[in-house]
């Protein structure tokens, strides 16, 4: 975003946008234009790298660190670590997102297809999903199977081309315009039908 207008308090910011990159190297040392930047882009496998290198300054000072060993796993689209004690072994997964406003929409560094450039960060809803069905959950009957359904034709979608993500999606709008008294045991065969 553009800084020029985001002076406080006397303090002359600098804007990514708008200042020559000369500048912004001369008065920003280090940059965090060229960490976590490829161009004028943010980069999942440096913001990987920035966030680790983060996690591993601030390891000696936790309890945990006389017992656990951190390492690093190569990043790619997320921030991987593998934390070991001699007897137990947890690899952990983060992945990075951006909300796009105050909205439930964020771009995410999980990848949608196969080499996805590390300065493409897909729009991912999964926060709005996860949110749209606790909201059914909530108002649904003990005996609903709306999760059965979606259970059901993401695994039999496997010979059909349909994705995961189009099944959901034609769930989530009969669930937006079917009562959810009419997701019961008994409609079980007609909401298959309209799936």
């Amino acid at each position: 975003e553009c800084t020029c207008t985001s002076e406080r308090q006397g303090e002359n910011m600098l804007c990514f946008l708008h200042h020559p990159e000369e500048e912004l190297r001369r008065h920003q040392d280090p940059s965090l234009l060229h960490s976590l930047c490829t161009g004028s882009y943010l980069d999942v496998e440096k913001t990987a790298r920035w966030f680790y290198q983060l996690v591993r300054a601030i390891w000696p000072a936790l309890r945990e660190s006389h017992h656990w060993h951190l390492v690093l796993l190569p990043p790619r689209r997320s921030c991987q670590f593998k934390v070991t004690n001699g007897r137990e072994s947890y690899r952990i997964e983060m992945l990075f997102g951006v909300q796009q406003g105050n909205s439930d929409v964020f771009v995410s560094s999980q990848p949608r297809q196969a080499h996805t450039s590390s300065t493409i960060w897909p729009e991912s809803y999964a926060v709005a999903e996860m949110k749209f069905f606790r909201y059914i959950a909530r108002r649904a009957p003990p005996d609903s199977l709306h999760l059965k359904c979606l259970q059901f034709f993401t695994r039999l979608q496997l010979g059909l081309g349909f994705s995961t993500y189009t099944i959901k999606t034609i769930v989530m709008h009969l669930l937006s315009i079917l009562p959810v008294s009419q997701w019961r045991r008994r409609h079980f065969v007609r909401r298959l039908m309209d799936i």
